[in-house]
């Protein structure tokens, strides 16, 4: 039983037995403390279902679009300002940037192509045609391409190279542009989001607290209706 229920269900039965037994004092304390419990939970009912009748409620369905924007808004305005990513780039070293993934998917054969076309076009083209052409330099192609990628492996992560890639990235017009994709990718994702499920998030996510405002105002209601209660003995 969640807290909501039980304090309902707590100040009702106070208001039953001070009723049933003539208690005024026990009576009046119920009836406070289940008006203020019974308020507080219809205030955080109206936060996500609309009632008829009732104005204001259904805020948090009925100001979606608003609530897409100001969580785009946080995200750019304090997580990806330029600032945050010039010094995410400006702390980025050889180790943190590893462009080896990259390279491993590069395909170099047509490296390897232009390479034999260029010494066929050359003065050696000549003395390779005595030696079976261009197709005796086939078995070298597997060779090749293994070590250009090792050797661009190696390249990316040197202190110069990545020194290099840090500068060319904290130019402003970099930034900016990665600025822009990064918002345009907020921007589809929250697109992605229905009001039920902004909803269902935001329930999920202040549920236990929201629940203590009903215990706290069948509380302070009970109090309320004790002091009014003796105030007019």
């Amino acid at each position: 039983m969640n807290k909501s229920v039980l304090t309902n269900l707590i100040a009702a039965i106070f208001m039953l037995v001070g009723y049933v037994l003539q208690q005024q004092i026990v009576m009046t304390i119920g009836l406070f403390a289940l008006s203020g419990a019974l308020t507080n939970w219809l205030a955080i009912h109206m936060l996500f279902e609309k009632v008829p009748g009732l104005y204001g409620s259904g805020v948090v369905p009925s100001r979606f679009e608003e609530f897409k924007a100001g969580i785009k808004h946080l995200m750019m305005q304090q997580f990806f300002t330029q600032e945050n990513i010039d010094r995410f780039l400006t702390t980025s070293s050889a180790s943190s940037i590893d462009l080896t993934p990259v390279i491993e998917k590069i395909d170099l054969a047509p490296s390897f192509d232009a390479l034999v076309s260029t010494i066929e076009k050359s003065s050696f083209g000549g003395m390779l045609a005595m030696f079976g052409g261009t197709e005796a330099l086939i078995p070298l192609k597997e060779p090749f391409i293994e070590k250009m990628k090792l050797s661009l492996v190696e390249l990316a992560q040197s202190e110069e190279f990545n020194a290099i890639l840090v500068n060319e990235l904290e130019k402003p017009d970099v930034i900016a542009d990665m600025q822009a994709k990064v918002a345009n990718i907020v921007e589809q994702r929250l697109n992605e989001l229905t009001p039920e499920l902004v909803k269902q998030i935001i329930q999920d996510m202040i549920k236990t607290h929201l629940g203590w405002l009903v215990v706290w105002g069948g509380v302070f209601g009970g109090i309320i209706g004790a002091v009014a209660a003796l105030l007019q003995q």
